[in-house]
């Protein structure tokens, strides 16, 4: 039996499933997860030396888990279509649907509501550091 925190298939994780190396910096295709595809929009250095700021649209199939983990920086979103459920550490839990903006500070184990009903789609920018995972398990 899988556990939220074994759950392979993690929404946001994977919308984020990638890690910053020299080979995605270069624009190419993170590796694929099924029921999420995620496309980099924009990739830039910056704001301050060591981070760096990504743009990314993610879309998220219905009934896809969304499994708990970290980042190493800032996660800002806004929900373009679709929603799910999204507990915070030391917040309350949140239904999010289209409309709906969140941040996530930096290291805060997020993720492992309810999935969607509904095909999801997520504007997400991130600022990280550089050279860390983008997204650990938590």
């Amino acid at each position: 039996m899988l556990t939220r925190r074994k759950f392979a298939s993690c929404a946001l994780c994977a919308i984020a499933g990638f890690i910053s190396t020299d080979a995605s910096a270069q624009g190419a295709s993170p590796a694929a997860t099924s029921g999420v595809t995620r496309k980099i929009l924009s990739r830039t250095d910056g704001p301050a030396p060591g981070y760096e700021t990504l743009l990314v649209e993610a879309t998220i199939d219905p009934g896809v888990v969304v499994g708990r983990h970290t980042h190493p920086g800032i996660e800002s979103s806004y929900v373009l279509e679709g929603g799910f459920e999204l507990p915070v550490q030391g917040q309350a839990t949140r239904m999010l649907k289209a409309g709906d903006g969140f941040q996530i500070p930096p290291e805060t184990p997020h993720a492992g509501g309810k999935p969607g009903t509904a095909k999801t789609r997520v504007l997400i920018t991130y600022v990280v550091q550089k050279g860390k995972p983008l997204a650990t398990p938590a």
